[in-house]
């Protein structure tokens, strides 16, 4: 099978023959040209990026956790379900899916004023229950930074059911 030939719809968009695609060459004109376009993405991606990682409060590593756990007498709640709960969790964790929370707040009314650690699978579930663990008042509610799988990669201990 044969190629076709390039013809002039090619040199007038800027076809590279090397890479068969669109020529780096048209990446400086259009910046250039379109930099009010490109400021504005780049604004709206930051915003975008900071408003996430906001929205549920910061996020704790493992070991800013635990010590914060440790020395405040606050808890982990484990928002996964329970079949994976029982394959292991964090000690002293309370389970308390993620679908359930809103039903069973009454469960963590003693640690209101204390140290209350989402912690979900991957970490990325977690910033839901933050967020409306803090919008009931649990003004220290944080999410644990990559969730049980960070937990299980730093090879830290597990209590199973």
């Amino acid at each position: 099978m044969t190629r076709p030939r390039p013809g002039p719809l090619h040199e007038t968009v800027g076809f590279d023959k090397r890479w068969g695609n669109v020529s780096t060459s048209l990446i400086v004109p259009f910046i250039t040209e379109q930099w009010a376009l490109i400021a504005a993405l780049c604004v709206t991606l930051m915003m975008l990026v900071f408003h996430e990682t906001r929205k549920a409060g910061p996020a704790l590593s493992i070991n800013e956790a635990v010590q914060l756990v440790n020395s405040e007498g606050g808890v982990f709640v484990d928002i996964r379900d329970a079949a994976d709960f029982g394959r292991g969790h964090i000690t002293h964790a309370m389970n308390i899916p993620s679908a359930a929370l809103a039903g069973r707040m009454s469960e963590l009314e003693k640690f209101r004023e204390k140290p209350v650690v989402v912690v979900c699978k991957m970490g990325q579930s977690a910033a839901g229950a933050t967020k409306t663990l803090r919008a009931e008042g649990f003004a220290r509610a944080q999410k644990l930074t990559g969730g049980m799988m960070e937990w299980d990669a730093q090879k830290l201990p597990v209590v199973t059911q």
